[in-house]
């Protein structure tokens, strides 16, 4: 003799099948090229490459200023680069903390 079996019928099986769906049109997206995307982030984050020049630029002047000799201003801006890369990494920190602010909103 064979076991019984219960038959379990659910709510969704005794109903009517769903309609379809209907296909909902996909967003478009512009496609960014470097410079748009560069010229986007410097208008959200003017700081970030403002502190990249300025490091870039004390740099160059330090190196400058080895090369010919003057070990005291050399080392000087070396001193004065790593300032300049704090700067730049404390707004680019910023940036990032005011950004996910604003998307909260």
């Amino acid at each position: 003799r064979q076991p019984e079996r219960a038959v379990v019928v659910t709510l969704a099986m005794a109903a009517e099948p769903p309609p379809p769906l209907e296909p909902y049109p996909l967003p478009t997206f512009h496609e960014e090229g470097f410079t748009e995307k560069f010229l986007r982030k410097t208008r959200e984050n003017p700081l970030v490459p403002l502190g990249c020049l300025c490091t870039v630029g004390i740099l160059a002047y330090g190196i400058i200023c080895f090369k010919k000799g003057n070990t005291r201003r050399s080392q000087l801006m070396m001193r004065a680069r790593v300032i300049a890369q704090g700067f730049t990494f404390a707004a680019l920190l910023g940036g990032m903390v005011a950004t996910a602010v604003k998307s909260r909103q």
